[in-house]
């Protein structure tokens, strides 16, 4: 089982993965309504925000599947691109954890992981494939070979 975290803008995210593909649980905190009063993400309140959330936000993915930090078999994180502050409570909460747990940590490009999610929505999907990927400021027409 795969413990992935994600705090690359303005949401805090855990999910549980067993087997490459299962999705044992998945906990998302959305800044949203955090940052409509400024018509857009202020990078300094969404680190701030994530270090409230991160640690909750991975109990709740761990308690709605069931499961204990002895179960986790590594930790992967996104590590790029992103916000930097944002960036850096998730890889630091990765490697607390990870340290504490005594488990690998695996950082993860954001834009590759959108790719590789659409083999998880789409399981027959095979290489090469396009993919349209649309995230914030990283928006782009990819060609998967492997």
């Amino acid at each position: 089982m795969l413990l992935g975290l994600e705090t690359s803008c303005d949401e805090t995210s855990a999910a549980l993965v067993a087997d490459g593909s299962r999705i044992l649980s998945s906990v998302v905190a959305s800044q949203a309504d955090l940052h409509a009063r400024w018509g857009g993400v202020v990078p300094e309140a969404a680190s701030r925000k994530h270090v409230e959330r991160v640690l909750p936000v991975i109990t709740e993915a761990l308690e709605s599947a069931g499961a204990t930090h002895e179960d986790i078999h590594g930790i992967a994180v996104t590590n790029r691109p992103g916000l930097v502050g944002a960036l850096v409570v998730g890889v630091a909460a990765a490697k607390a954890l990870a340290y504490a747990w005594r488990k690998p940590v695996f950082g993860v490009h954001h834009v590759v992981g959108h790719v590789y999610a659409s083999m998880l929505a789409e399981p027959d999907l095979t290489f090469p494939f396009v993919c349209l990927v649309v995230s914030g400021g990283h928006t782009e027409l990819i060609l998967a070979e492997s």
